[in-house]
């Protein structure tokens, strides 16, 4: 349920209105905007008689909100939400690209891509520390010493790291990481969303294989719930009836997500193709659809990644595409 206040509502009848809603068992989430402000309860609202809210002179309207998701609704939060992870920004008129290998495997390696997708124009690293294979025998990431190595390429470069988190048992390891990641195999780990909802850090969540837009915004709310409203949404393909393609890109999900949601929505080209070609075209697309930035992997030697290297990007190939990335996000957001 959603309160709408008239403009010009005194502070004092203002919160003495929250401190009434709360005195029934509710939470309250205020978005306070230029003309109006909002006063969203999450709860259960059935002990609130919707027409004694309507007749107080301070109330302009009462709505219902039908939807599960509440924290993360464009209903309770008109205006969009402003992610700051460590001085980059996401959300709003803010177009970060994330750049990196799939895997930390070297000092070397990831000090050498840093420097160079900086030198491009990358506002964050990403790197892979622990990796969900599909298969037991494949790389499993370097995990404690490849987050080391992530934080020497930090200090080498200022870039602020993104690396994925496996379960709640590594949580302690990713304490100065400066986003943590929730893949797409763990969106629906409940136990591991409840646990980053309790923490005071900015969470990067990718929809799972097979999941609706619903689904990714339920997710999005336990973690919300827990009390981090530092969420950024990550599309990166669904599984589909295609066969050519890792997965297929779900590029009508962006601006869909952001009608119902205020939430960031930046996509990742390439676990959505898994294809080194199709990242570019892919990377044009969703800029041009109204996404909020880009997570796109780069490895200076893409044919002996242990990791992913089919659809990674040599140093010189993000170089091009983030050129022309920007120039495309500066046409959509004009239009």
């Amino acid at each position: 349920m959603i309160v709408v206040l008239k403009p010009g509502t005194p502070e004092q009848k203002r919160d003495q209105l929250v401190s009434w809603i709360e005195g029934q068992g509710l939470e309250v989430h205020m978005s306070v905007g230029k003309t109006q402000t909002l006063l969203g309860m999450v709860g259960d609202t059935s002990c609130i008689d919707k027409d004694l809210l309507e007749c107080l002179d301070i109330v302009d309207t009462v709505k219902v909100v039908t939807d599960p998701f509440k924290l993360g609704n464009r209903k309770f939060h008109p205006a969009d939400s402003i992610i700051d992870v460590s001085g980059v920004k996401f959300g709003g008129d803010n177009f970060p690209v994330i750049a990196g290998p799939c895997s930390v495997e070297s000092e070397e390696q990831i000090v050498a891509i840093a420097k160079a997708v900086k030198a491009s124009g990358a506002r964050m690293l990403r790197g892979g520390a622990f990796k969900p294979r599909t298969s037991p025998y494949d790389f499993q990431g370097l995990k404690a010493d490849g987050l080391e190595l992530l934080r020497i390429a930090r200090k080498e470069t200022g870039l602020p790291i993104v690396s994925e988190v496996m379960g709640v048992e590594d949580l302690p390891l990713f304490e100065d990481i400066d986003m943590i990641q929730i893949g797409a195999r763990n969106m629906q780990n409940f136990n591991l969303l409840k646990a980053v909802g309790r923490l005071n850090k900015p969470v990067l969540l990718k929809r799972g294989l097979a999941s609706t837009l619903k689904e990714f915004l339920m997710s999005a709310e336990y973690i919300m719930a827990g009390g981090n409203t530092n969420v950024i949404l990550c599309e990166r393909g669904i599984r589909t009836f295609g066969d050519y393609m890792r997965n297929t890109l779900d590029l009508a999900a962006i601006p869909m997500l952001h009608k119902l949601t205020h939430l960031p929505v930046i996509v990742d080209p390439s676990h959505a193709t898994g294809i080194a070609e199709l990242v570019r075209p892919m990377a044009l697309a969703s800029a041009a659809c109204s996404a909020d930035g880009l997570i796109i992997e780069v490895h200076n030697d893409p044919m002996h990644a242990k990791c992913d290297g089919a659809q990674s990007l040599t140093p010189e190939a993000f170089d091009d595409l983030i050129k022309d990335v920007m120039t495309i996000r500066s046409v959509a957001v004009r239009k």
